[in-house]
C-alpha cells in the first residue's frame, strides 16, 4: 500500500484565529480516521509551536518553510535549524522558486542548508523545477541534473536518502496552471532514475511530491502516478475544506 506526503505550504499566509478554525476540523478529521497518509503542514515560523502544541496524532508531522545556514549568533531575523528541532519540526522546505528567485538563494546556499538540516536529523524537502522560458528552450533535464548536483557535490552521493524531493515547476507555481500529468509522471521518473546511477536506491526508496496548482479537482490523478509519492500545496492547502478533500482523496488511493 503506497503512502504519500502531503503537506500544506501556507506561505506568507493565515492568522492565528484562521489557524485554529482550521485545525479544529483538522483533529476531528485525524481523530476519526485511520490516516495511512503523512500530513504535514508548513506555517509561518511564528506559527509553528502553535501546531506542534495542537495536533499530536500518528502521521501529522510539522514543517517549516525555510531555514538559516548559520547556527546561532548575531543574524538577525533568521530561525535556526537547532530552535526547530526543539520544537518539534521534522520537514524544512528548501530551495523553493520563490526563495530562489525573492531572495537570490542559489543551489550553493541550498546544498549548505541542506547539508545543515541532514547533520541534525531533520528531513529536507528539496525543490526544483524549471522556469517556462527553460521548458520551452528544453532545458528541463539540464536544470534539473544541475540543481541535484549541487547537492550531491556538497553533501555526497548518498544524501538522497531520507530526503524528499517536490518536483515544482516555476511556471506552475500559483499560476492556476497546473503541469500535464503525463509530463509530470516523466520527470519524477527521470528523477528517480537520474538518482540511482549515483547510489544504488530502489526506485522505492526516493519520494518525490509534486507541486504546483493542486486543487481537489487534479489530485487524484497526479496520486495516481506510478512515480508521483505526495503533493506540495499552495493556495489550496488555505481553506480547511479544500485541503481535507485532498487529504481524503489521497487516503483512498491504494
Amino acid at each position: 500500500m503506497k503512502k504519500f506526503l502531503i503537506i500544506a505550504n501556507w506561505k506568507l499566509n493565515n492568522t492565528k484565529d484562521n489557524i485554529s478554525e482550521f485545525l479544529k476540523y483538522l483533529n476531528i478529521y485525524l481523530l476519526d480516521n485511520n490516516q495511512k497518509n503523512i500530513i504535514s503542514i508548513a506555517p509561518s515560523f511564528i506559527y509553528l509551536e502553535k501546531l506542534s502544541r495542537e495536533i499530536k496524532y500518528k502521521n501529522f508531522f510539522i514543517t517549516a518553510q525555510n531555514v538559516d545556514i548559520n547556527l546561532q549568533g548575531a543574524f538577525t531575523g533568521e530561525i535556526s535549524v537547532l530552535m526547530l528541532k526543539d520544537i518539534g519540526v521534522q520537514y524544512v522546505i528548501l530551495g523553493h522558486s520563490e526563495r530562489r528567485i525573492l531572495h537570490h538563494e542559489n543551489n550553493n546556499i541550498i546544498a549548505k542548508k541542506f547539508s545543515l538540516v541532514k547533520k541534525y536529523h531533520l528531513t529536507p524537502i528539496l525543490c526544483i523545477g524549471e522556469t517556462e522560458k527553460e521548458k520551452k528552450l528544453n532545458k528541463t533535464y539540464e536544470i534539473l541534473k544541475n540543481q541535484i548536483n549541487s547537492i550531491f557535490e556538497i553533501c555526497g552521493t548518498e544524501s538522497f536518502r531520507n530526503t524528499v524531493i517536490a518536483y515544482e515547476p516555476i511556471w506552475a507555481i500559483g499560476t492556476g496552471k497546473s503541469a500535464d500529468i503525463e509530463y509530470v509522471q516523466k520527470i519524477h521518473k527521470f528523477i528517480k532514475n537520474y538518482i540511482i546511477q549515483y547510489d544504488h536506491l530502489s526506485l522505492d526508496s526516493l519520494m518525490i511530491q509534486y507541486g504546483g496548482s493542486i486543487t481537489s479537482l487534479n489530485a487524484r490523478e497526479f496520486l495516481e502516478q506510478m512515480d508521483v509519492d505526495g503533493l506540495l500545496i499552495g493556495t489550496a492547502s488555505l481553506q480547511y475544506k479544500e485541503f481535507l478533500k485532498i487529504v481524503k482523496i489521497s487516503n483512498n488511493i491504494y
